[in-house]
């Protein structure tokens, strides 16, 4: 390299003679001096931009000049498959300077985790629900072991900010800081973010309070003049495969579905007419998962068939196209995908939509509408993590065994999950999830009783999965099925198929007690099915929906089909839109205002108007006939305030509910509903209104 990097210069001699580089690109130019300062730091750029070598070289490069020893470096992902998939690339890297890495997840084996314990790496790559078993386990003296931390990657940290994930990895790390006895550098990668300081401030945690210096570093993502993108309507899965099995002869083609039953689907289809296709999906399992990404990064004229599991940075090879069956429901996820493509010099990125259905046709159309704007959307922390203060508190009196009330501060600082923990502490203390002796509190019987099983397991992961049945073939195991793909589908006594891995299975056997599935491959077609809720759309992603029914239009290459099929789109959907204002349909006994501004913002309009008995989604609500315009704007002023109706079955469906006084739950949820400014924007909207009974044109109001 002609210039100094101010990288170390073992670290740039690698970089060199072991990579071949002759330069560092931008952003891991940019990154080497805030990193090595100890500043906080979040990375941007492009999906395959090198954010991982802008984070590790310079602190490798720290490493060796300040002369850290020990576990000195945590490197924090979401997918225990992207971290599987970094550490060979993180330790060749650490070698240069005769240090290593390694990994510690749920599928990593006892053996290996007691050579680490005896011998631990310089950088450590792990989840945060691995992190926090280690903190709990009596097996790991984390007084020790977390006594050299310096700093922590967080990668994909767009992913941890948007869930309660992210407030939980914060709230470890805190914990994981105090421990230390020292503030830990925190460096944050992420591909797309539309709000990247407040990101960044989000994860400082506790530390932004401090003041402590940070800096956001960015490379700028493709726009759209550089990248090539079709928008297409094949009206089925079936039809999907045909077009793919018919395109791109020769090319390595990721193909990203909405669900894991229509990757299944897409998949099966595409073998069907001889194209070698690979699945990816969270269901299948680790092994099966890993046999097709490595078969996929060394073949090149196949499809890999995935969820969002291949959109998080894990490498499949250079490929040449990304196809989106239906659509993103986001603009940064469209973005993070696209981003897959056009690594080659000479090649651009690409992305084909083939969309299934009007509905996919409308969304994947104001996905491109937005994107043609250059918008990408603000991730938003979820509001009001009360039920994770709850889960935290409980794990500290794990990991210390007793703790006084007094030390919540200490642990977690000023950080935005204990705003309510004094009033958390109270009822996990009155209701025995903790029990006092002598001013300490520990582990009480009602926390044994909900949380206790598997040494805790349960309490240490912020997140609920549904309940699978593992399915296995001779001594090999394919993945995992919801129990919905086993019973009520057919005749009592019809052999029952399943769809698995792109490969029809006879079901031989089912355990029920064991959630053992025991198949044998077949030749006819089988199904699979998982259970998945509906999708709160955002205000901007809904408003975009409208301006494409009213004639709005991406300017993206949109086949023959996909022009045919709009104005039939529009059509159908006519009555829901106008262009002077939104539209209020009155018939009989019920009214339907097509608000257009997403589920939290029509259910905080409920909520407004007092109403907890109708019925709304992303586009319309549905009133009873009693309610006016006039009251539609009198509820405007309302919204500010207004906490949307709360279901029990929601209540029991947040995880650490049980922990909190049953008003916190309601509340924390209901806040999470909420979205005031949409639902101020809908009310206070010119209206049309049509008399459905009356058969009268718009009228406005």
């Amino acid at each position: 390299m002609s210039d100094s990097t101010g990288l170390n210069q073992a670290v740039e001699y690698h970089i060199v003679n072991s990579l071949g580089w002759s330069t560092l690109r931008p952003l891991q130019g940019a990154a080497v001096k805030p990193i090595r300062s100890g500043s906080d730091c979040l990375l941007l750029a492009p999906t395959a931009g090198g954010k991982t070598e802008a984070a590790v070289f310079p602190i490798l490069s720290e490493m060796i000049d300040g002369g850290w020893s020990g576990l000195s470096v945590l490197y924090v992902t979401p997918l225990r498959a992207l971290l599987n998939n970094l550490q060979p690339r993180i330790n060749s890297y650490a070698s240069w300077v005769g240090r290593r890495s390694e990994l510690w997840h749920g599928d990593v084996g006892p053996s290996q985790r007691r050579r680490i314990l005896s011998n631990p790496p310089e950088i450590l790559l792990t989840t945060p629900e691995s992190l926090e078993s280690m903190l709990v386990s009596r097996r790991v003296d984390h007084d020790s072991f977390f006594a050299n931390i310096k700093a922590i990657v967080v990668d994909e940290v767009h992913a941890f900010a948007g869930d309660d994930r992210g407030w939980h990895l914060l709230s470890v790390l805190e914990r994981v800081q105090r421990t230390a006895g020292r503030p830990i550098q925190r460096v944050g990668l992420s591909a797309t973010v539309g709000n990247p300081q407040q990101i960044l401030d989000w994860l400082q945690g506790s530390a932004l309070l401090q003041r402590k210096p940070s800096v956001v570093v960015s490379e700028e993502a493709a726009q759209a003049t550089e990248a090539e993108v079709v928008l297409d309507y094949v009206g089925s899965i079936d039809n999907a495969a045909q077009v793919i099995s018919k395109l791109h002869h020769g090319e390595k083609r990721l193909a990203f579905c909405v669900s894991r039953s229509d990757c299944e689907e897409l998949a099966y289809a595409l073998r069907q007419r001889g194209v070698t296709a690979f699945v990816s999906h969270a269901s299948l399992s680790a092994d099966e998962r890993r046999l097709s990404e490595q078969a996929f990064a060394e073949s090149r004229d196949c499809v890999i068939v995935a969820t969002s599991t291949l959109e998080l940075g894990i490498d499949v090879g250079d490929l040449d196209r990304v196809i989106q069956i239906d659509s993103t429901w986001t603009v940064s996820s469209f973005l993070q995908r696209l981003g897959r493509t056009g690594r080659r010099p000479g090649s651009r990125r690409n992305a084909l939509f083939l969309t299934t259905n009007y509905d996919s046709l409308l969304r994947a159309a104001a996905i491109l509408l937005l994107w043609k704007r250059s918008f990408i959307e603000a991730v938003e922390p979820p509001v009001a993590p009360n039920h994770i203060a709850a889960q935290q508190i409980m794990a500290l009196a794990l990991q210390e065994g007793q703790f006084s009330p007094d030390a919540v501060p200490y642990w977690w600082g000023n950080l935005v999950v204990m705003d309510r923990a004094s009033e958390i502490l109270d009822f996990l203390r009155d209701e025995e999830f903790l029990a006092e002796d002598g001013g300490l509190l520990f582990i009480g019987p009602q926390a044994e009783k909900k949380f206790g099983r598997r040494y805790f397991m349960d309490l240490l992961s912020a997140f609920t999965a549904a309940p699978e049945l593992t399915v296995i073939a001779g001594q090999r195991e394919i993945g995992s099925v919801a129990p919905i793909s086993l019973v009520g589908s057919g005749p009592s006594g019809a052999a029952r198929k399943l769809l698995l891995s792109g490969r029809s299975w006879l079901v031989e056997t089912v355990d029920w007690d064991r959630h053992i599935v025991r198949v044998s491959e077949m030749a006819e077609k089988g199904t699979s099915r998982w259970q998945s809720g509906s999708v709160a759309e955002s205000y901007a992603m809904m408003q975009a929906m409208r301006e494409i029914l009213l004639g709005a239009t991406p300017e993206v290459q949109i086949s023959k089909r996909a022009q045919e099929h709009l104005p039939q789109l529009r059509a159908s959907q006519s009555e829901t839109v106008e262009q002077s204002g939104l539209v209020l349909r009155r018939a009989e006994e019920t009214q339907a205002f097509w608000t257009w501004a997403g589920l939290k913002a029509n259910l905080t309009l409920l909520a407004a108007l007092g109403i907890d008995d109708a019925r709304a989604d992303n586009a319309v609500v549905r009133l009873p006939i009693s309610v006016t315009i006039a009251d539609l704007r009198e509820a405007a002023s309302r919204v500010a305030v207004a906490l949307p109706f709360v279901p029990l079955q929601m209540i029991q469906g947040l995880k650490f509910s049980a922990a909190l006084p049953m008003e916190l739950a309601v509340e924390t949820l209901a806040c999470r509903l909420r979205d005031g400014h949409a639902a101020a924007a809908s009310s206070s909207s010119p209206i049309s209104v049509v008399d459905v009974t009356k058969q009268e044109g718009l009228v406005s109001e």
